[in-house]
């Protein structure tokens, strides 16, 4: 077996269900705007690849938007508002997670996480839920010029560590996280929970299947 070095891990529906606070955030934004609001169900499908599609998903109610709505600029200020200020209120941490990050951590392995969300709700949040002490790497949907499912962001995190891509692992829930890993020559872990939208874990054909991040530990 490759000797895994570099544990990269996507964020939200891998380390933390933030969609209770994403969907308030979303469902305020609407009613600002005096438009229909979304269940929380919803808002899960639409999870994934960055606010603006986020927005443009939640105005128009459509997972592949045609045209930008005519509010987006709008939207996107009244969404990063109250986002921003109440960004870990019902969002929660998934079982496994600290213990998985502590041991893994333990162990010697690099940590990074890689994730779509923006640096400006991104930072705050691995603050307040107490897992920014554990990465040695955050990627953010705007830290480079592209975000997964390009390879960019997990390469930029391999070179960083000066680790070969074949001995890094990317950790996630979304189809998004495995193509990104399979382009960068990444290992692929996927969870069994999280937002994975109308893909199953066997849809995702990674290299492992995982209940908790704990697994990781005993994998490698």
């Amino acid at each position: 077996m490759t000797q895994i070095r570099l544990i990269a891990l996507d964020l939200d529906g891998t380390l933390i269900d933030s969609a209770p606070d994403l969907s308030d955030a979303i469902n305020r934004m609407l009613a600002e705007l005096g438009m229909r609001q979304h269940p929380q169900a919803a808002v899960e499908q639409w999870v994934g690849n960055g606010v603006v599609m986020l927005i443009k998903r939640a105005l128009t109610g459509q997972l592949q938007p045609s045209a930008d709505p005519e509010n987006l600029s709008e939207a996107l200020d009244l969404f990063g508002d109250f986002y921003e200020a109440h960004v870990y209120e019902r969002s929660v941490i998934y079982p496994g997670v600290m213990e998985g990050l502590q041991q893994l951590k333990e162990k010697g392995f690099k940590l990074a996480c890689i994730t779509n969300k923006i640096k400006r709700f991104t930072q705050p949040l691995m603050v307040k839920t107490g897992m920014a002490e554990y990465f040695d790497f955050v990627t953010c949907g705007d830290s480079f010029a592209r975000m997964k499912p390009d390879p960019l962001p997990l390469l930029k995190t391999a070179e960083h560590f000066g680790i070969e891509p074949e001995k890094a692992l990317m950790v996630g829930d979304s189809i998004n996280d495995m193509r990104a890993a399979r382009s960068a020559g990444f290992k692929t872990a996927a969870v069994s929970y999280g937002y994975a939208g109308k893909y199953s874990i066997e849809d995702l054909n990674a290299d492992y299947q995982i209940q908790t991040i704990v697994e990781l530990v005993d994998l490698f």
